[in-house]
């Protein structure tokens, strides 16, 4: 056998192995990722920090004793909660009837849900209030029913990742076929199954409705985002104190309902909640 160079053998040796380059560009990859992380937290942190830097503690204790305060935060959980009921209950038997009955105008659905988006808020609630009559006018759940034209893109797009998760179909004729009509193929076989889907719309919902400014201001009603603009020509400190305050209540309320669902998902087998898709169930409720 011939002698193996020393000029052949050095560029061997100074070669890594192929084994290690894997690990050394995950950690590479980790390390950045760890990088894009402490860059996002601050960017979110440091404001916070800030604000709560001049709003100060004492504006925490005194912020549940101002004047409006909890008739403002109970108009808001009001509309929260019927808002949330209608657009469920407008969107999923909807949802589900042209996934079963009419798949052809799944594009057309979609194109219509989308249109809150591109219409400002503005030009909705000016044509709400040209067309309603003077007694819903003077109701506060006028507002509900605006803010179910805004949440139906979010609400439509969480139920339809729900049944696009599902073998709808299936599911539907076996119920038919053990004499299920459809108020029960609908409330024991379908809606078990879209659970998870439910409970990312909720989320998106309330968040939708915590949160609505321009609306409740043009519908000349004080819900809670409204109660500290206008509470800020006053006292901007506790402005900043209620701002805090409704984003933390924000943030309790909306992990509580992904904890839950997260729960009720390993439980049932189904899939994990978020706040802005469903991932496809890996069983299905009912299957023996």
């Amino acid at each position: 056998m011939a002698p193996i160079s020393r000029a052949v053998i050095r560029p061997m040796m100074s070669q890594p192995p192929a084994g290690r380059r894997g690990p050394r560009r995950r950690g590479q990859l980790g390390i950045w990722r760890w990088v894009v992380l402490l860059l996002a937290g601050a960017y979110f942190i440091l404001p916070l920090a800030t604000a709560q830097r001049f709003a100060g503690l004492a504006a925490f204790s005194t912020v549940f004793t101002q004047p409006g305060f909890g008739a403002a935060i109970w108009l808001s959980a009001q509309l929260a909660i019927v808002t949330t009921v209608i657009t469920l209950g407008l969107m999923v038997p909807t949802a589900i009837y042209v996934h079963l009955r009419m798949p052809r105008l799944k594009r057309l659905l979609e194109g219509i849900t989308i249109l809150p988006i591109v219409i400002p808020p503005i030009v909705l609630i000016l044509g709400v209030l040209d067309v309603a009559p003077l007694w819903l006018k003077a109701s506060q759940w006028l507002l509900s029913l605006e803010y179910v034209i805004l949440a139906m893109p979010f609400a439509y797009r969480a139920i339809d990742a729900g049944l696009r998760a599902l073998d709808l179909k299936t599911l539907t004729e076996a119920a038919s076929s053990l004499g299920a009509g459809w108020v029960t193929t609908l409330w024991r076989v379908l809606l078990p199954n879209l659970g998870t889907a439910l409970m990312s719309a909720t989320i998106l919902i309330v968040a939708l409705v915590l949160g609505e400014f321009t609306m409740a201001s043009l519908d000349l009603w004080v819900t809670f985002p409204v109660w500290i603009v206008q509470f800020d020509q006053l006292n901007a400190q506790m402005s900043v104190a209620a701002s805090l305050f409704a984003l933390y209540v924000t943030w309790v309320v909306l992990m509580a309902i992904t904890l839950v669902g997260t729960r009720q998902a390993r439980r049932f087998g189904r899939g994990e909640v978020s706040l802005f898709t469903v991932t496809a169930n890996s069983t299905t409720v009912g299957e023996s």
